[in-house]
């Protein structure tokens, strides 16, 4: 009796290559992709000047790519089966929208920072649900930023990839996202996770123990940040800062508050503008924190922050749900936990979970059935360890 294989899953670089020829009939030259990303810690205040500590996971977006000799683009998305086309001169805000805007709204930054940018032909694929918040839309913005790079000749540093990415979304797309999503699409090293300084841009890569893996938890409720509050608490974090300014000049951003200082200005502050401050200014403390304990394999007070973060994130920030809530409960009762909380900007999406690597399967039994208990939901879950960022490779045959 013979026994079959079971198929091997393409990765998404195989997709896009193979999309590519499908769609444009010839082989791609080039291959460009970025990871996904998860925030260990530090949650809403990379636009705040703040320190986080995320991680690059292994989902990614790819884009099998051609250079053109004029200035149009032409992409084929393969999640959605849809080919966009558009010219690079004629791009501004609000011209192009959906899927699209991400990699127009690169093209688009790159130009407006005064650099010439050639067109392409591409094929786009990927792996990280959309809206779950592994932070697909950095991913596709870095991996196109990468693209554009290439196919002009652009001698850019990654970092500056994640800069163009960031004024993108912030200024083309409309989300009033920080750096730090973009920085580890770009600057991500593997078996490490990104301490970043949002207001410097000092990068510090932190081994994360052998011993450990990352478990993400999707919630299965999507939400899109642009129909959240996600830009209301940044206008929130701005007022708190203006009224806290009038008393103190020297505070130019929550950053600048130093945590011995925060009672006393809190009263300064109405409601809920002192909550959020409360939030930034102890989060940020906590990312320090989090990070020494790592650098000296206090994994214990390591879990310990990650849960306190979470607590702020619900009860000061006001950014988590029901069910984000209810997966990191039952993971603190879960065997192998070291620590969870909500990742990415919350209003649901998914939790990130620091789990002993020999009870993987024992914390996942037991998180996965009893939510599906509670909330006739599947809580989809991905287990991965600290990857690399962006990449570009020539196709070979």
């Amino acid at each position: 009796m013979s026994t079959t294989e079971p198929a091997r899953e393409l990765s998404p670089l195989e997709v896009a290559r193979a999309t590519f020829q499908r769609v444009f009939e010839r082989r791609p030259e080039l291959l460009s992709r970025a990871p996904g990303r998860v925030n260990l810690i530090g949650g809403h205040v990379d636009y705040n000047d703040g320190l986080v500590l995320p991680l690059a996971v292994d989902l990614e977006i790819a884009v099998a790519f051609t250079p053109r000799e004029d200035r149009h683009v032409r992409i084929h998305s393969e999640q959605f089966n849809e080919t966009a086309e558009f010219d690079i001169a004629d791009l501004s805000p609000g011209s192009v929208s959906g899927w699209v805007a991400y990699p127009a709204g690169v093209a688009w930054a790159i130009a407006q920072a005064g650099l010439p940018v050639c067109g392409l032909d591409a094929a786009v694929a990927g792996n990280i649900p959309i809206g779950g918040g592994l932070s697909s839309s950095a991913a596709i913005e870095v991996a196109f930023a990468a693209a554009f790079r290439e196919v002009s000749g652009l001698e850019l540093p990654e970092l500056k990839l994640a800069q163009l990415s960031q004024s993108a979304e912030n200024h083309f797309v409309g989300v009033q996202c920080g750096i730090m999503d973009q920085a580890t699409a770009a600057c991500a090293q593997p078996g490490k996770a990104l301490l970043l300084d949002c207001e410097t841009l000092g990068i510090r890569h932190v081994p994360l123990p052998s011993a450990m893996r990352i478990v993400v938890l999707c919630s299965g409720v999507e939400r899109e940040l642009r129909d959240s509050e996600f830009n209301k608490r940044r206008r929130e974090c701005e007022e708190a800062v203006s009224r806290l300014n009038a008393v103190d000049d020297d505070i130019r951003s929550l950053r600048t508050v130093r945590p011995e200082q925060l009672q006393s200005l809190l009263r300064h502050l109405p409601p809920p503008l002192d909550r959020r401050t409360r939030h930034v200014v102890g989060e940020i403390e906590r990312v320090q924190l989090a990070a020494a304990a790592l650098e000296s394999n206090e994994t214990e007070r390591f879990g310990e922050l990650m849960f306190a973060s979470h607590r702020s994130l619900r009860d000061d920030y006001e950014v988590s749900s029901e069910e984000l809530d209810g997966l990191v409960e039952l993971a603190r009762q879960a065997p192998g936990i070291i620590g969870a909380r909500l990742t990415g900007a919350g209003f649901g999406g998914c939790t990130v979970n620091l789990v002993t690597a020999a009870l993987i399967e024992d914390f996942l039994g037991y998180v996965t059935e009893a939510y599906h208990k509670l909330y006739g939901r599947e809580a989809d879950e991905f287990v991965t360890d600290a990857a690399r960022g962006v990449t570009v490779e020539k196709v070979g045959w």
